[in-house]
Formats: structure tokens, C-alpha cells, sequence
């Protein structure tokens, strides 16, 4: 069988969970039958190093601000000069290249929508959906990670439901796995004692993660229950413009040092093993890299009831779902896990159990192989 190039078009590569998964894919295709190259509509950053493949090329097209029409041409002829099997487009920024893919002549266009910005479809703009159901001619196979997203495609934008795949998120359960002999060394010197309770997050500080509620519902817990001051800690892992509202929420309440905020990191799989509770509180979600990574690190969740969210986790089982924008809610479900080690223990293996039968990085890897050979077939 001949080697096939696949283009994966994205805006940029950087740190975030729709490029991670693009990492992902392109360090677990069998090489022998998927070569790679990564176009960026604007540019790269390091994150890019996390690409394992020597033989994987990154194209930076350097897109202008606003509307730039020469990117276009340049698109068209990086496509007509690398000639690729499949061309991969994720989300809305970059779906439009599709019909330049087209144009240049590229067989199998691959379309993939991980999720929306902000509270979900009803919320967008209607030219969205438009510029949508435009595209959908130049696309041959469809990729909607989670449930919410495929019925959204065939009942908003028409897709038939044989030219969608729905495939979730895999995790590295090598990576993501067992509990490092001190788990807590990550941790600032004297941050968490042995028998703290650490509840943490990973993601972009902005407005859709929604940090803030959680930075109010571990103040809530704190008020609701004084004594657990010497022992609940806080640590949010991100950066970006919600970083000062969070702490002015934790300096209000005198929770400051009690929390921690170290920014973007590299090492979020030693982190979450650090972390007693994850919590991801966003108010809109596709489906989330960081819940099936807890999970796959055997902690219990508490998330936020959007998106695919409820699709990934055993409300119950490995965690808990609360509404969004919810302190109280999110205190209640986090008080629960502070009061029992042996329900953070259950729940946290249920978890792990539940990514090594469904969500396993082997599967996901198999479905996409999959769609690119229908894409070619089409």
C-alpha cells in the first residue's frame, strides 16, 4: 500500500487541546502508511517539538490580520507544490481551505469539529452556520468529536450521518497513567502537606474555561467549612486574561496563599498525578483532553454538564457533573470528594478503567486511519 501525505491545516500550533490531538495523530499513525506535514494558516510555536516524526514538515503561511486575500494563493500553491492525499481541516477558522484544497485538486478533504468558543451552537452568529452548510460540498468525510457536535452537523448543516465519524479524544495511557513514587514533588515546596486534598485544573485562563467559579466554589467550601483551611489547596494551571479576576476572587476571601498558579506547563501529566480532584468548570465544551487525561491518571472529575463532558464521565461513577456557572453546585460536589479518600479512590479507578475500555489513543488512532482511506475512496 502507498504512503499517504496527509496536510493538517490548523490557525496555529500551540499549546491547546484541538493541537495536542493533531500531535497525537501524527506521532501514532503507522508511518508506513501516513506521511505528515502541518500548514499553518498564521504560524508555529515550540509546541511543535512535541512532534516525534523527523520527517514531519511545518508550513507557516503567516495570515495577516483581518481579512488577508493573498493567503489563499499561498494555500493553493503549497497544496499544488506538496500535492497531498488528504487534506485535515479542525474547526471553523480553517474549514474554508477545503475548497481551495479542492480547487488545487486534493482528493480525500477531511473535516474534523471539536467543539465551539463560547456557550455552544445556538450562541453563534447564523453566518456561521452558513459559511458552514457552504463548505459542505468540498468536504469528504466528517469528524465530530462527541455526540452534541454530530447532531448539530446533520440537523444544522445537513451532513448525512454516513459522511460523519464520531471519534473521541484518545490518551497515551503510558504517558497518563500510574502514580509517580512522590506524586507531590511537582508541587511548590510546602504547599501540600501528606494529607492535603489538592483540587486543580489545567486549561487557558478565558472566559469559556470559566476558572472563576471554581476559584468561588473553593471559597465557598473554605467558608462552609473553616477547618479545612489547613488542609484544601488550589492549584490552576494556565495562563491568560482571567488570571487577575481569579485572584482577586481568592485574596477577597483570604484564600491567596492557599492556591497556586503556575501558569502554562509542560508537564500536566505529572501535575494531574499531584491533584487529589480535577475539576474542569467551562461553560462550553467539545470534547475535553484534560477529563479523559485525569481520568487516565485515576482521579475523580467533577465537571460542568456541557458538551461532551457527560458523555466521557459516569456522573456517579468517576465524577461528578454540575451546571455551569454554579459555585454552590461545584462546592457541594467537591465537598464530598474533601470528606472521603474512599470515594475519591473508587471513582478514580472506575475512571481509569473506563478510558482503558473506550477511550484508549490505539482506537481513536484506528477510526482516523479509517476516515482517511474513505476520504480516498470517495
Amino acid at each position: 500500500m502507498a504512503t499517504r501525505l496527509v496536510a493538517h491545516v490548523v490557525h496555529r500550533l500551540t499549546v491547546g487541546g484541538l493541537e495536542n490531538g493533531v500531535v497525537n495523530l501524527i506521532n501514532h499513525l503507522p508511518a508506513d502508511r501516513f506521511r505528515h506535514v502541518v500548514i499553518c494558516m498564521t504560524d508555529h510555536t515550540g509546541f511543535a517539538a512535541r512532534i516525534r516524526r523527523a520527517d514531519v514538515g511545518i508550513i507557516d503561511l503567516h495570515k495577516r490580520p483581518g481579512h488577508d486575500a493573498g493567503l489563499y494563493l499561498r494555500l493553493y500553491r503549497t497544496l499544488r507544490r506538496l500535492r497531498p492525499d488528504v487534506v485535515h481541516t479542525r474547526n471553523l477558522g480553517t474549514q474554508e481551505a477545503l475548497a481551495i484544497a479542492w480547487l488545487a485538486g486534493v482528493r480525500g478533504r477531511v473535516h474534523g469539529e471539536h467543539g465551539w468558543n463560547g456557550p455552544g451552537p445556538e450562541a453563534e452568529p447564523p453566518r456561521r452556520h452558513r459559511l458552514r452548510r457552504w463548505l459542505r460540498p468540498f468536504v469528504s468525510e466528517y469528524v465530530a468529536l462527541g455526540a452534541e457536535i454530530e447532531r448539530y452537523l446533520q440537523t444544522r448543516i445537513g451532513v448525512p450521518a454516513q459522511r460523519i465519524a464520531r471519534i473521541y479524544n484518545g490518551v497515551d495511557l503510558t504517558r497518563f497513567g500510574p502514580e509517580p513514587q512522590d506524586r507531590r514533588a511537582v508541587l511548590p515546596a510546602g504547599f501540600a502537606a501528606d494529607d492535603a486534598v489538592v483540587i486543580g485544573t489545567v486549561g487557558r485562563m478565558q472566559n469559556v474555561k470559566d476558572q472563576p467559579t471554581l476559584a468561588r466554589a473553593f471559597v465557598a467550601l473554605l467558608a462552609a467549612q473553616p477547618a479545612w483551611r489547613a488542609r484544601l489547596r488550589l492549584v490552576l494551571v494556565g495562563d491568560g486574561e482571567l488570571r487577575s479576576e481569579v485572584e482577586a476572587i481568592l485574596a477577597a476571601a483570604g484564600a491567596r496563599e492557599l492556591a497556586w498558579l503556575p501558569g502554562s506547563r509542560d508537564d500536566v501529566p505529572a501535575l494531574l498525578a499531584a491533584f487529589d480532584v480535577f475539576v474542569l468548570p467551562s461553560q462550553a465544551e467539545g470534547v475535553s483532553n484534560t477529563i479523559l487525561e485525569a481520568m487516565a491518571c485515576a482521579r475523580p472529575v467533577v465537571a460542568t454538564a456541557v458538551g461532551a463532558n457527560a458523555e466521557l464521565l459516569v456522573d456517579g461513577e468517576t465524577g461528578r457533573l454540575v451546571p455551569a456557572r454554579d459555585p454552590a453546585a461545584m462546592a457541594d460536589a467537591l465537598a464530598a470528594y474533601a470528606a472521603s479518600p474512599a470515594l475519591r479512590a473508587a471513582h478514580g479507578a472506575a475512571g481509569r478503567a473506563r478510558i482503558e475500555a473506550q477511550f484508549s489513543l490505539k482506537a481513536m488512532v484506528a477510526r482516523y486511519a479509517g476516515v482517511y482511506e474513505r476520504a480516498l475512496a470517495g
